[in-house]
């Protein structure tokens, strides 16, 4: 009888979650359906139950048949066995890493619907090969830009907030980043060691933590300028910022290209530049003066978009500062004034290309306000520097041969951005979602953040109690619009979660799978005969077989 009672009280516990909810029901609840037919529809209109009464309609017509998806099936598996039966195991005479700075895969299924709908592609997902990429730290969990820059351009993972040391470099410790043991050398130091030609792009600051990356070893990724070493009491002649290390480091003065923002790191304090903008440093050194003192004629320095496409043919090497600090906003820059990102690396490629003698080139190019955007809880800032992004790869691509240039496509770290809700097909992404509303009556937005700024812009504080804005009288396609967040933040942090990797061109098969970030130099090295010469003949044109 004790058994039997005992049997009846575990059925029991078993049916019934918080609340006295049964699995069944909880499961409707976590799983909502939409089956009513147009008319019921249109009667219940928007829905704030657990499981939306609403039904939408497929966006096309032969989108209701079986044999549309069956063929669309059909197709991609043609393309993939096409693309996966025929390894490309040449040369990578040419290499290009392109880094969304922030670009999570989130972001890329939002930026989808901001080119027209979900089925949409960025060029970079039209590549045949993607993995996934783990970001961390080796002191973090969640990483930044300086240490996941030292990863997937040194190989090596370093501590949060340092960039070209290894993790032996503690952050702001002057020091160590001194001691060349703790150096880490980038992929652009061992391709110019080989004689290719290097170049940088990005929509920061130059000397901001992903291009840094590049040419610099610091122990805090803030020292931009020898103003910010000196006010973490570092010693700018012990410890050169990284303005000063792309100048006069071994691989800054070979860079051929360099492009962003951030003059103010290289003017002295008391001199302006032609914007008016005043420089920040303590040393009285025009480093721009500088580079120009270190080159030929043929090498020119540039600030505005005009000047950059007037470039001769015959330029051997580019310095472009077109911004006081980081360039602007896409939907913010005078596009008579300011280069996009797209026509930067038109005519970076343009000179690599002259200038690689037959041997090659590398080339680091960065969205990186994609980030900018993200920290803000501006998403549609975020997403359209993700389209813009996408612009320059599909020059890129579009631009070189498969056969002989390999393109990887990738983030640092992601954000805490996400995409929620049951809206229909095409709904405006940055809109409210538009199948249901939620326990308080409310719309909500389809696009939100775990924390961040966007939460004080988007609750409303009445006699002790906090409510949420109503979305409908708010203009959400405001370009500074803050999309809510859970968390109030001053600014919204990164995520943890992995990124993805996009490749395509020789060898592109080794960006398959589920790996560690400081592996993708060491795969981009292989196939470019960059890291181990005893696989390569022929001065590394031809690869003996394995």
């Amino acid at each position: 009888m004790m058994r039997l009672q005992f049997f009846i009280f575990l059925l029991s516990l078993s049916a019934l979650v918080s609340g006295g909810e049964t699995f069944h029901e909880a499961e409707r609840r976590m799983h909502p359906v939409f089956s009513l037919s147009r008319l019921e529809s249109q009667a219940g209109g928007r829905s704030k139950r657990a499981m939306p009464q609403i039904v939408f309609d497929a966006l096309r017509a032969e989108e209701r048949y079986a044999e549309y998806w069956q063929g669309l099936a059909a197709q991609t598996l043609e393309q993939q066995l096409d693309s996966k039966s025929r390894l490309n195991t040449q040369l990578a005479r040419n290499v290009m890493l392109f880094i969304g700075d922030g670009m999570s895969i989130p972001t890329i299924t939002a930026g989808r619907v901001y080119l027209g709908g979900e089925e949409k592609q960025f060029a970079f997902e039209q590549f045949p090969f993607v993995g996934l990429s783990k970001t961390y730290c080796a002191n973090m969990q969640v990483a930044d830009s300086a240490c996941t820059a030292t990863a997937y351009l040194g190989g090596v993972k370093a501590n949060y907030g340092t960039i070209g040391v290894s993790a032996a470099v503690q952050f702001k410790d002057c020091a160590a980043q001194s001691q060349p043991e703790h150096q880490v050398a980038s992929i652009a130091a061992w391709a110019q060691r080989q004689g290719m030609a290097t170049g940088l792009v990005t929509t920061t600051s130059v000397t901001h933590a992903s291009p840094a990356g590049v040419y610099a070893h610091l122990a805090n990724r803030n020292w931009e300028n020898d103003a910010e070493v000196a006010s973490d009491n570092g010693d700018p002649n012990l410890c050169p910022d990284a303005a000063s290390q792309l100048i006069n480091s071994p691989v800054g003065q070979k860079l051929n290209v360099v492009m962003g923002g951030g003059r103010e790191n290289f003017l002295p304090r008391g001199t302006t530049d032609a914007s008016g903008s005043p420089g920040r440093r303590l040393d009285g050194r025009n480093l721009i003066e500088e580079w120009k003192g270190q080159h030929t004629n043929s090498a020119h320095y540039v600030e505005s978009r005009a000047e950059l496409l007037q470039l001769s043919n015959q330029t051997s090497r580019v310095l472009g500062l077109f911004a006081p600090y980081h360039m602007a906003y896409h939907l913010d820059a005078n596009a008579a004034e300011q280069p996009t990102l797209e026509e930067m690396v038109q005519v970076a490629m343009q000179i690599l290309e002259r200038q690689s003698a037959g041997r090659g080139y590398f080339l680091f190019v960065e969205g990186g306000r994609i980030d900018h955007g993200h920290h803000d809880t501006l998403a549609l800032r975020a997403i359209d520097e993700t389209a813009e992004f996408d612009k320059a790869v599909r020059f890129a691509r579009s631009h070189t041969s498969t056969d002989d240039t390999l393109i990887v496509v990738s983030s640092d770290h992601s954000h805490t951005m996400s995409l929620a809700g049951y809206s229909s097909r095409k709904n405006d992404i940055f809109g409210i979602n538009d199948g249901q509303l939620a326990a308080d009556d409310l719309p909500y937005a389809t696009l939100s953040y775990a924390n961040g700024p966007g939460y004080d812009s988007n609750y409303l504080r009445e006699g002790g109690a906090v409510r949420r804005k109503n979305l409908r009288a708010i203009n959400m396609k405001n370009k500074d619009f803050m999309f809510p967040s859970t968390v109030p933040l001053e600014s919204e942090t990164h995520g943890g979660d992995d990124v993805a990797v996009f490749a395509s061109g020789p060898y592109a098969q080794l960006f398959s799978g589920v790996y560690e970030q400081h592996f993708i130099p060491h795969a981009l090295a292989y196939a470019s005969c960059l890291s181990d010469r005893n696989m390569c003949v022929d001065g590394g044109v031809d690869r003996r077989p394995r």
